[in-house]
Parts: structure tokens; sequence; C-alpha cells
């Protein structure tokens, strides 16, 4: 029996979960991050981890990391020079992208600039047509003259995404080998490799976001990985995935697209599985960290997936746990443009210095800063006693808007809090009519250092009727990271009618994704548990121009029912857009297969039962809503089962302040998750 343990770095503070194996209990901690050293933060809390619960090193038996290092690569443009080969004709893949604008409400608006310039792309002499046939040979010289220019252009690694390479590699890895004997020692990214999808923009742009960060993520890895065995940490660490699941750090230093939003996923596994723990069936997910503020949808305590989530400015098309970024996070800073229109954020005061009161050298008032001002907050020490809340500091801060606006400090404060829900709410707006949804059917569930801050506030305006605050809220991310599944997902493009002949093919390439899956889970990852499998096609009806992924039972597959395949297309399709035509021909695009072995996962204990309402531990005077109010101020470690309060008031702990709005209801259920039901505005 040891301990294992769930690390989360986000913009302000690194958060850690800790699963005692011997009782499943779970105990948390909060550092600030280090941006300046990528890493140092997770050493330092493993030193205190030692310090405040006796955790020693030498005890950890399971490491798992979330890490943004490959994002912000993206976002910071600080990856690679990279080359890109295509097939002659193709070159303008990435300019071309989908032609579409880059704002739909902003005619001026423009596309961002491609990560690889139009000058280092080079063609490549061959052409394999959609069937996977060779139309022409694959041409050494051009090949040769590619790499020669690339290197003039003095770029660090070359991208190969060959037309239909998804159908037929060869030509792929025909140019990889003749790279390795020209340029030995030349990084060489496969298209085919990265994620062999169809669609030759969706697929390229994949594979380079992939060769962009590798040198980054792999050096990052790699220091990972030899700090931590010097601290005396002995089990291989494991990276949070995009996809919900987790791998090898071994593996993330070569398949590194596949961990470039761990950190996002991991707060949403989180909320999922306390949501499922505790019977909550629709459930809207709201992160709010330091620098941003981020939605998903939960169905019975199941995340959303899907293709295409934004990196920075770029899509890219691996399976990912669907999460939107909706506004800002606790450090973002207030702004008056010269207009004298206030503003909050994009940026953020991030860790260092930070918010004004963090007492740390900020200056530029910041969304915790408001909240400071105020009295909502600053009632305890923050962050695991990092942080003692300077009320003078904010105050200070927010002054320099309060006079350009000519407002009361007091007034500025509030402002700011609601100009950055106002920013929430029409992003979620937008989030709720792409999903169609109703947003009364839902439970928001606050999360992160700021989450539960906001939380209600933002409900009342999006008319949400309940708040879920866990337990652990400020880490529930690293919870979710340490709580993760080994999982992975394999695809292969078929692009055939959905006939009698596609249904036994499909047969044949799930076996082969099978075989390869179990082989990459027991093998690869050493899992010997029982492994849980999942398989989908995405399919269309013949004409359209993109598909939908729908889940298949294997049944159907071995008994060749393709009646039974077809119906289960119809009917995701008439439950997504509200109609179905079972007379139209139907296509099969990708076959999917996602495997996955189960982690230990925490008990949620029951809370000793209380009765009544609960003591407060003091009170504050506090501004919300325009008025100032007597605010009860409650200790979470107080509380107890059953036992219920009126807002307004404030719930003090360790990792996160919770804010309850007027007339708001708090019920603590039985395992100590707070139930708001929010009094509408």
């Amino acid at each position: 029996m040891g301990y294992r343990v769930g690390v989360d770095i986000g913009g302000s503070f690194t958060d850690f979960a800790v699963l005692d194996e011997a009782d499943n209990s779970i105990r948390s901690l909060k550092v600030f991050s280090r941006p300046d050293q990528p890493g140092a933060e997770v050493l330092h809390g493993m030193r205190l981890l030692e310090e405040r619960y006796g955790i020693a090193p030498a005890a950890v038996s399971y490491f798992t990391h979330g890490t943004t290092v490959g994002i912000n690569t993206v976002i910071q443009r600080k990856g690679l020079k990279l080359a890109l080969f295509t097939t002659r004709h193709f070159e303008d893949v990435l300019e071309l992208a989908r032609l579409k604008i880059a704002d739909m409400y902003n005619l001026f608006s423009r596309r961002p600039t491609p990560l690889v310039a139009r000058d280092r792309v080079f063609p490549i002499d061959e052409r394999i047509d959609a069937d996977g046939s060779v139309l022409t040979p694959l041409d050494r010289a051009s090949v040769e003259a590619a790499l020669a220019a690339a290197s003039a252009k003095g770029c660090e690694a070359v991208v190969v995404s060959l037309l239909h390479c998804y159908r037929n590699p060869a030509h792929e890895r025909a140019v990889k080998a003749i790279a390795a004997e020209v340029a030995p020692g030349l990084p060489v990214i496969l298209s085919s490799d990265v994620w062999p999808i169809i669609r030759e923009y969706e697929r390229t742009i994949t594979a380079a976001i992939s060769g962009y960060v590798q040198p980054r993520v792999a050096h990052y890895l790699g220091s990972l990985q030899a700090a931590l065995k010097t601290a005396g940490v002995a089990p291989e660490p494991r990276i949070t995935k995009s996809n919900g699941g987790v791998m090898t750090a071994e593996q993330g230093k070569s398949d590194c697209i596949q961990m470039i939003l761990s950190g996002t996923a991991s707060g949403v596994i989180g909320a999922s599985f306390i949501a499922g723990s505790c019977g909550l069936k629709r459930v809207m997910s709201l992160d709010i960290g330091g620098t941003s503020a981020d939605v998903a949808l939960i169905h019975d305590g199941r995340p959303q997936y899907g293709v295409g989530e934004l990196i920075g400015e770029f899509q890219i098309f691996i399976p990912s746990v669907s999460v939107s970024s909706i506004g800002e996070g606790g450090g973002s800073i207030a702004w008056v443009d010269e207009l004298g229109v206030l503003k909050v954020g994009p940026e953020s005061a991030g860790s260092n210095p930070g918010p004004a009161c963090y007492g740390r050298g900020g200056t530029r008032p910041t969304i915790t800063d408001a909240f400071a001002v105020c009295g909502l907050i600053g009632h305890g020490a923050l962050g695991y006693d990092a942080v003692k809340v300077d009320a003078a500091a904010a105050r200070a801060a927010v002054a320099t808007v309060a006079d350009r606006l000519g407002v009361p400090v007091e007034d500025a404060a509030e402002a700011i809090i609601k100009v950055s829900v106002a920013g929430m709410y029409a992003e979620v707006s937008g989030l709720v009519s792409r999903f169609g949804i109703d947003p009364r059917e839902y439970a928001l569930m606050g999360f992160g250092g700021a989450g539960p801050m906001m939380a209600c506030i933002l409900a009342r305006e999006l008319k949400v009727p309940q708040v879920v605050v866990p337990t652990t809220p400020g880490v529930l991310s690293a919870l979710g990271g340490l709580i993760a599944d080994m999982k992975n997902d394999f695809i292969r493009t078929v692009y055939c009618p959905l006939d009698d002949a596609a249904v036994a093919t499909m047969g044949t390439i799930f076996a082969e994704l099978g075989a390869r899956a179990r082989a990459w889970l027991h093998d690869e990852q050493g899992y010997r548990g029982v492994a849980d499998v999942r398989l989908s096609a995405d399919m269309r009806y013949r004409g359209q121009s993109f598909e939908i992924e729908v889940p298949l039972e294997a049944a159907w597959i071995a008994a060749g029912d393709r009646a039974a395949i077809a119906e289960a297309f119809h009917r995701e399709h008439e439950t997504l857009f509200g109609h179905a035509d079972r007379a139209a021909a139907v296509q099969a695009i990708n076959l999917r297969l996602v495997i996955a072995g189960s982690t230990p996962k925490p008990a949620l204990p029951a809370l000793a039962a209380g009765e009544g309402a609960p003591a407060p531990a003091g009170h504050a005077t506090a501004r919300l809503d325009g008025a100032d109010h007597a605010v009860p101020l409650y200790r979470r470690a107080d509380l107890r089962a059953g036992q219920r309060f009126v807002g307004p008031a404030v719930v003090l702990q360790d990792d996160c302040t919770t804010v309850v709005t007027p007339g708001s209801t708090v019920t603590v259920d039985p395992f100590g998750n707070l139930l708001i039901q929010v009094q509408p505005l």
C-alpha cells in the first residue's frame, strides 16, 4: 500500500490530490506555479506533502501529472521551426485551411498565420489515389531536393503530410527512410503516424501541431522524470491525455499530440466522477482558475467528447473531452479602454506577481482583487496558507480603475465582477445554443480556485437552478488526473457505402484495432485488469459533407447485422438534427475503437450528520447586488450532512472560497458537497 499522487499545474497555483491506497481517503495541497521554472512547483509540493502529511516520496506508488506546456507552446508560438512536405500542388493546404472567416461577426477578422510559413512548404512528386493505389511512384530526387531546401531554410524538423496517406502510408514512410539516410538526426513527423484521418487540412494541422510542440514537451517530460527520480519517486510518471485518460510520460515524449489538452480534460474527469457518485444527471462544469474559465457538459456521470477543439488559434482533430473556454480567471486584469469602457482580461496577472491582494508585488486590479474589495474573500488564508489576502493592496489596485471611471472603489469592484460575469454569460449562451440544451435542466458545478467564488453569480444570470460545490473544489483537476483511466483511441478510415461487404470489412478492421489496443494497454502501459472496449463509426448520408459518431455494439459486427448499424445511425441523426431519412443511402467514413483500463477511485465517505443551521465562525460586511450585507462566515470543515443555511453567506476552506448570493439556500449533502438552490434575481 502507498499513495497515488495527482498534480495539475495551473496559471496561478499547482494543485496536488493524494489518494491513500490503505483507506481510499484524499489529501490535498496547493503551491504557487513556477512558469519561470516549470517542474519546480512539483518538487516543492512533494516536499510540502512530506512536511504536512508525512507522505515520503518513496511511499508514492503512482504519479499522474497534467501539464499545459504543449498548448502554451502553440499559444506563445515558441515551437520548432518546421518544414512541411506535401504532395506537389497541395502546398497551400495550411494557408487555405477551410476558408472560414475567423470571426463570423467581424468581416475584417483575419485567419491566424500558419505554424509553418509558406516558404517552408516543399512539394514531393508522388500521388496515391483515394483507394490507396499508387498513381505516381515516389520520386526520390524530389525528396532529396525538399530536404536540401528545408536545411537551407534552417528548419529544425519536418512534417510529412501526403495526399491519401490515411489509406496507404507507404510513401510517407519512404520519405522518412530517405531522410534518415540523407539527413540523419533530423526529426521527421508523419501525419499517418500522428492521426491517420481523412481530410487533408485536418490531418495536416494536427500533425503540424504535434511536430511544433514535440521537443518542448519531450524536454519537459524528461526533466520531470529526472527530477522525480532524484526526489525519490520511483514509479514512472503518467500524463493525463486530451481524451480524459492517462499514458506514460515516456510515450508522451513521442505521442505528445495526445496530451496537449491534458490540463482542461482533468477537471472535467474530476467533475464527472463527483456527478456520477452523487447521482447528478445533467451537470455543467465550471472550472475557473487563475487565467481562464472553462465549461463542459456532463450527462449521467460521463463527459461529452468531440474533435476540433481549439489549441490557441488552431483546431486539433484528435478525440478529446469537449471543453469550451468561456472567459476570464481570477487573475484576469481589469482595465479601462481609450473610450472609458471597463474591460476585463484577457491579460492575466498569473502566479507572479499575481493579484495585488496576494502581496507578491502585483499592482494591477484583477477579478480576485474585486472580490477582496467587496469583502467576499480574505477572511482566512487561501491556498493552504500560501496567501494571506491584503485588502488594502486590493483597494489600491481597484482604485486605479475607479479613478478612470469616476466612481467609488466599491462600485468599481462590483462593476469588474459584473463585466466578467457578463462575458461568461455571453459565451455560455453560445455553448447552450450550439448543443441545443436548456440550462434550467442542469446543475452548475463550480470548481477551481475561483469557480465557487463566481458560480452562484453566473448561475443567476443563466437561470441555472442549482450550484454544486464539491468537497475539495480547488484541487478537483488534480483529482481528475489521479482517477483517470488508462485510455487510448484507435481509428481507421474506410469511406464506403454501408452494405453487407462493408459490415464484413468492419469486423476485420475492428479485430485489428482491438489487437493493437490490447497490446498498447497490456504491453506498453502494464495494465493487468479487464479492459473496457467501445466501438463506434463516423457515418453520414451519402452527399453530406460531414459525419456523426455512432456507438456500435460488438454483437452487431459479429452477426453482420447491417440493419442494426444503419438504424443506430438514423436514431443518432434524428436525436441531433430532429429528422432521419431511413430510405437514404448511408456511408461509413471512419471506424473508431476506444480501450480503457480502470484505475482505483477514491471512496466518498459519508459525512457525519448534523441538525439545524450551522453556527457561523464569524461575520463580515460584504457588498453584493449594490448593497452592503452582514454576511455570516462558515468554515467548510465545521459543516455537517443535512445542515442548511440561507445566503448571503461565505464558506471558507483551504483551497477556495464559496460565495452564496442573497436568498439562495445551501444544503450539505451526505458526502459533504454543497447543494445551493439559487435564488433568481
